[in-house]
């Protein structure tokens, strides 16, 4: 983690200055882009770790910024909001944010942010046995050859698996990939039920309703969770 790249999106110098030198001092290295077209231009160049990015952007804004990105890549985003834009947050969330902050901040607060998020990112990224073969989210455990599923249980009690079906799999394995991201109903819809074009959404959380009940049943209360008016995330325990 120390030594990552984090690319600030931000139009204002004096704020800009001051992410800037918080995250070197905790061992960052920064670049910043005082524009949405410039910080995809850095991002394509770069390849940052994580970007802290303003919504309120000239030439191009957080949003279109953020759309652009999730189109073809997962890079780890802290969006920057207004004080009480309870609109954007829900929105940049919609999008695929991995979380926010709000201005006027507090510098720690955002390094600790950053710190959280690509800690996140580590513990959720596809960890494989060879070559991709098995996820693990704290105690889940989610094989993509055998497609079976198991929580691992308190010590000295046998693993829990899982009875799911295909297409509950598939949103697992999906969620599981980007633990404690977003993900909207559509975006479940169409990387996890790709044989059935013309599901509605609410199929999405039928599937996802009867996943809880088995992860719960299987002993990992609030695992799956539920947020408001945006879709469905796996919560780290």
């Amino acid at each position: 983690m120390n030594n990552a790249l984090i690319l600030i999106v931000e139009d204002e110098p004096q704020i800009a200055e001051i992410l800037e030198a918080y995250l070197a001092r905790d061992g960052f290295r920064t670049v910043t882009a005082r524009d949405g077209e410039t910080a995809l231009q850095h991002h394509a160049r770069l390849s940052p770790d994580l970007l802290l990015l303003d919504v309120k952007l000239p030439r191009l804004d957080g949003f279109a910024v953020l759309a652009r990105l999730r189109a073809h890549s997962d890079t780890p985003v802290i969006m920057v909001t207004a004080l009480g834009e309870d609109l954007d947050r829900l929105a940049s969330l919609r999008i695929g944010a991995d979380d926010h902050v709000v201005k006027p901040f507090n510098p720690l607060e955002v390094v600790a942010r950053v710190r959280a998020v690509l800690r996140r990112t580590l513990t959720s990224a596809t960890q494989a046995d060879g070559a991709g073969r098995c996820l693990r989210v704290d105690g889940l455990e989610v094989d993509l050859v055998s497609h079976t599923a198991r929580l691992t249980a308190a010590e000295g009690a046998r693993p829990a698996p899982l009875d799911l079906t295909l297409t509950e799999f598939r949103l697992l394995a999906h969620m599981a990939r980007h633990a404690s991201r977003v993900f909207t109903r559509g975006e479940l819809q169409d990387a996890c039920l790709p044989e059935d074009g013309d599901a509605l959404e609410r199929t999405v959380d039928s599937h996802l309703s009867k996943l809880r009940r088995k992860l719960e049943a299987a002993g990992a209360t609030g695992f799956l969770e539920s947020v408001r008016g945006v879709g469905y995330r796996l919560r780290l325990l």
